[in-house]
Protein backbone atom coordinates (compact mmCIF):
# COMPACT_ATOMS: atom_id res chain seq x y z
CA UNK A 1 0.00 0.00 0.00
CA UNK A 2 2.67 2.55 0.55
CA UNK A 3 3.82 2.36 -2.97
CA UNK A 4 0.36 2.95 -4.50
CA UNK A 5 -0.12 6.29 -1.70
CA UNK A 6 3.20 7.26 -3.46
CA UNK A 7 1.69 6.99 -6.64
CA UNK A 8 -1.06 8.89 -6.23
CA UNK A 9 0.51 11.84 -4.40
CA UNK A 10 3.18 11.82 -6.93
CA UNK A 11 0.91 11.23 -10.46
CA UNK A 12 -2.80 12.60 -9.13
CA UNK A 13 -2.22 16.46 -7.99
CA UNK A 14 -5.90 17.04 -8.18
CA UNK A 15 -6.50 14.45 -5.05
CA UNK A 16 -7.42 16.58 -1.93
CA UNK A 17 -6.85 13.74 0.39
CA UNK A 18 -5.68 9.62 -0.02
CA UNK A 19 -5.73 8.09 3.61
CA UNK A 20 -5.53 4.74 4.74
CA UNK A 21 -6.49 2.95 8.12
CA UNK A 22 -6.21 -0.33 8.52
CA UNK A 23 -8.80 -1.62 12.00
CA UNK A 24 -7.36 -3.20 14.82
CA UNK A 25 -7.39 -7.11 13.60
CA UNK A 26 -5.52 -6.06 10.46
CA UNK A 27 -8.32 -7.47 8.14
CA UNK A 28 -10.18 -4.63 7.00
CA UNK A 29 -8.26 -1.40 5.37
CA UNK A 30 -10.18 1.76 4.92
CA UNK A 31 -9.39 3.90 2.09
CA UNK A 32 -10.67 7.85 2.14
CA UNK A 33 -10.48 9.82 -1.11
CA UNK A 34 -11.68 13.12 -1.43
CA UNK A 35 -11.73 14.90 -4.73
CA UNK A 36 -12.48 18.68 -5.53
CA UNK A 37 -15.05 17.42 -8.09
CA UNK A 38 -16.30 14.09 -10.25
CA UNK A 39 -13.81 14.98 -13.09
CA UNK A 40 -10.89 14.24 -10.56
CA UNK A 41 -12.59 10.83 -9.41
CA UNK A 42 -12.87 9.98 -12.99
CA UNK A 43 -9.20 10.62 -13.50
CA UNK A 44 -7.89 8.59 -10.46
CA UNK A 45 -10.11 5.44 -11.63
CA UNK A 46 -8.42 5.55 -14.95
CA UNK A 47 -4.87 6.80 -13.53
CA UNK A 48 -5.15 3.56 -10.52
CA UNK A 49 -7.11 0.71 -11.80
CA UNK A 50 -3.83 -1.58 -12.74
CA UNK A 51 -2.09 -0.29 -9.47
CA UNK A 52 -4.75 -0.64 -7.20
CA UNK A 53 -5.86 -4.29 -8.02
CA UNK A 54 -1.76 -4.96 -7.76
CA UNK A 55 -1.43 -3.36 -4.66
CA UNK A 56 -5.04 -4.97 -3.02
CA UNK A 57 -4.37 -8.29 -4.12
CA UNK A 58 -0.89 -8.26 -2.25
CA UNK A 59 -3.29 -6.86 1.15
CA UNK A 60 -6.42 -7.95 1.32
CA UNK A 61 -8.46 -10.78 0.36
CA UNK A 62 -11.24 -8.96 -1.03
CA UNK A 63 -13.27 -4.95 -1.36
CA UNK A 64 -15.63 -5.32 1.40
CA UNK A 65 -17.35 -1.91 0.37
CA UNK A 66 -17.20 1.20 -1.51
CA UNK A 67 -19.02 4.14 0.04
CA UNK A 68 -19.12 7.49 -2.72
CA UNK A 69 -20.17 10.74 -1.41
CA UNK A 70 -21.50 12.74 -4.59
CA UNK A 71 -23.10 11.97 -7.31
CA UNK A 72 -21.16 9.80 -9.56
CA UNK A 73 -21.24 9.31 -13.12
CA UNK A 74 -22.57 6.01 -14.97
CA UNK A 75 -19.30 5.89 -16.28
CA UNK A 76 -17.72 6.30 -12.73
CA UNK A 77 -20.34 3.68 -10.97
CA UNK A 78 -19.69 1.35 -13.70
CA UNK A 79 -15.83 1.52 -13.34
CA UNK A 80 -16.26 0.94 -9.22
CA UNK A 81 -18.65 -1.63 -9.71
CA UNK A 82 -15.68 -3.51 -12.65
CA UNK A 83 -12.99 -2.96 -9.85
CA UNK A 84 -14.32 -3.93 -7.01
CA UNK A 85 -15.79 -7.29 -8.57
CA UNK A 86 -19.04 -9.27 -7.51
CA UNK A 87 -20.50 -8.79 -4.54
CA UNK A 88 -19.46 -5.78 -3.19
CA UNK A 89 -21.59 -3.20 -1.49
CA UNK A 90 -21.20 0.17 -3.33
CA UNK A 91 -23.05 2.78 -1.10
CA UNK A 92 -24.15 6.27 -2.16
CA UNK A 93 -24.56 9.23 -0.30
CA UNK A 94 -25.76 11.36 -3.02
CA UNK A 95 -27.52 14.67 -1.26
CA UNK A 96 -24.88 17.34 -0.29
CA UNK A 97 -25.95 18.47 3.68
CA UNK A 98 -23.25 21.38 4.02
CA UNK A 99 -19.50 20.81 5.58
CA UNK A 100 -15.90 21.86 4.70
CA UNK A 101 -12.58 20.82 4.13
CA UNK A 102 -9.33 22.25 5.93
CA UNK A 103 -5.70 22.73 4.60
CA UNK A 104 -3.05 20.67 7.08
CA UNK A 105 -2.64 22.33 10.12
CA UNK A 106 0.96 23.61 8.48
CA UNK A 107 -0.68 25.28 5.70
CA UNK A 108 -3.73 27.15 7.40
CA UNK A 109 -0.71 28.24 10.00
CA UNK A 110 1.40 29.35 6.99
CA UNK A 111 -1.66 31.06 5.51
CA UNK A 112 -2.83 32.76 8.89
CA UNK A 113 1.04 33.56 9.32
CA UNK A 114 0.78 35.25 5.60
CA UNK A 115 3.58 33.00 4.57
CA UNK A 116 3.17 30.58 1.76
CA UNK A 117 2.63 26.81 2.16
CA UNK A 118 5.17 23.86 0.94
Amino acid sequence: MPSLVEFVEANEPRVIAFIEYVNEAGDEVSVVQIHPDAASMEAHIAVIAERARAAYAETLDATVRIQVFGQPSAEMLAALKEQAGEGVEIALHTEHLGGFTRASNEEAQATRAGGESR
